[in-house]
């Protein structure tokens, strides 16, 4: 399958059921009272982690998915059902981001990790809901609201305990294969891996899930070659296993190879060059100067690793390279991860946030062809609610406008009667009332 770790989708919920308007009607209740059912809620969508995909590649075909809308309300206070929510399966360690302005919203890391992508929309009430004893016969019900719409941008990073670095033939997939369960493609030349590849070393009592990642070359940082595309891989690891060829036969040509990767690794994410670090000397069956050895330990004793010498083609210390892994594994145990909001940019101070509640303004904007917007949340949410259909409706709306001095602040725009106005989605000719003085 391929491998895919970046994708865009689009996800909407669905839209909540109108409620009813209706009165009971009975054989001797020929004047029953009020009983329209609620419409049902729509459906969410929502992304849900599993460990059994590796790759966002069943997101390549299709891109945009939508829940289920909620069922209409009925007579008889029968209320309408709530729509089915839509789950997306997206595999451990994806990170959720706004498509639109960049800003993270979620990192599903653990198996079972769950996000709302699009909530879905609220049912509309019914006119039984709005029975008193001062209005005995509600003539009006509501619409369902529109559920939630958003495009979203999907990055994988894998989930892996250890991260097996180095450059292009170095032995990375052969070391994968022969300490795991894994069958990577393996071929004596450059970039023979393309993408990721996953290896389970397992034992009695444990698990360690390996990612061989494809080859860097100098420059990779600044995306060149494979690039950055799999950097973010090793972010999430606890070790770096960095194999080197020793088929040159010299200590400087190895260092040298080490240093190239090494240097990446700090310029694209500093961080990288704390983790803790086992260099591994790969083909020893190649090497014909096993005098080295000794030279590589001491230099790389000098930066604080440990360096150890194996040959995946001939099993030559895999198995002492496979201990070491599990012996580090139960020493550091993966800490567990939970769905972590990102936090917003921009912090809104609580004294900005009382100030933008209690100035509740009205806010009129002259659009070209000499039309005219109405921006006001309680106002839109009302637009998109009330069934304009129904002429209680329209009166309420109308008293709304009238509550919130719309009428005015249109005239002072500069809106003449039979101007365009809209309120959200709800669009309607102005006309205002005429008082005699």
């Amino acid at each position: 399958m391929k491998f895919v770790d970046e994708i865009t989708i689009h996800v909407c919920g669905g839209r909540g059921g109108n409620g009813c308007m209706s009165f009971r009607r009975e054989k001797y209740r020929p004047n029953g009272g009020p009983d329209g059912g609620n419409g049902g809620r729509g459906g969410s969508v929502v992304l849900k982690a599993t460990s059994n995909l590796q790759s966002l590649a069943d997101f390549e075909q299709r891109r945009r998915f939508a829940a289920e809308n909620g069922s209409h309300g009925e007579g008889n206070a029968k209320n309408g059902a709530a729509g089915r929510t839509t789950t997306l399966s997206v595999p451990c360690g994806t990170l959720v981001y706004d498509a639109e302005d960049g800003e993270g919203v979620a990192d599903l890391v653990e198996e079972g990790d769950t996000f709302v992508a699009a909530m879905g929309g609220r049912g509309g009430r019914g006119n039984r809901v709005f029975a008193s004893s001062a209005r005995r016969a509600p003539r009006f019900s509501e619409k369902g609201e529109r559920g939630e719409e958003r495009s979203l941008r999907l990055e994988l990073k894998l989930i892996a305990d250890i991260g097996l670095i180095g450059l292009p033939n170095a032995g990375k997939s052969s070391i994968l294969a022969a300490v795991s369960n894994a069958a990577p493609k393996i071929a004596d030349y450059p970039f023979t891996t393309l993408s990721p590849n996953l290896g389970v070393l397992k034992t009695d009592t444990d698990a360690v899930v390996l990612a061989d990642i494809p080859g860097l070359i100098e420059g990779a940082s600044s995306d060149k070659g494979l690039g950055i595309s799999f950097l973010r891989h090793i972010e999430r690891t606890r070790l770096l296993l960095h194999v080197l060829d020793l088929s040159s036969c010299g200590a400087d040509d190895v260092m040298r190879d080490f240093f190239v990767v090494r240097s990446e690794l700090k310029q694209y994410d500093p961080e990288l060059e704390k983790r803790p670090c086992v260099v591994v000397g790969n083909k020893m069956d190649l090497c014909g100067n096993p005098a080295i050895y000794s030279d590589l330990a001491a230099r790389f004793s000098a930066q604080g690793m440990d360096f150890m010498t194996t040959s995946a083609l001939s099993g030559e210390n895999i198995s002492t390279l496979a201990m070491r892994i599990m012996e580090f594994s139960l020493a550091h145990p993966r800490p567990k991860g939970f769905v972590r909001m990102f936090a917003d940019c921009r912090t809104i101070g609580i004294d900005e946030m009382k100030q933008g509640r209690t100035k509740d303004k009205v806010q009129i904007i002259s659009l070209p062809g000499g039309s005219f917007r109405v921006l006001h949340a309680r106002l839109e949410k009302a637009a998109e609610r009330y069934d304009m259909s129904q002429s209680e409706n329209v009166a309420r709306f109308s008293s709304l406008l009238r509550k919130y001095r719309v009428e005015e602040l249109l005239a002072e725009a500069g809106a003449v009667s039979g101007s365009s106005v809209s309120v959200g989605r709800t669009e309607f000719d102005f006309y205002p009332d005429k008082y005699e003085d």
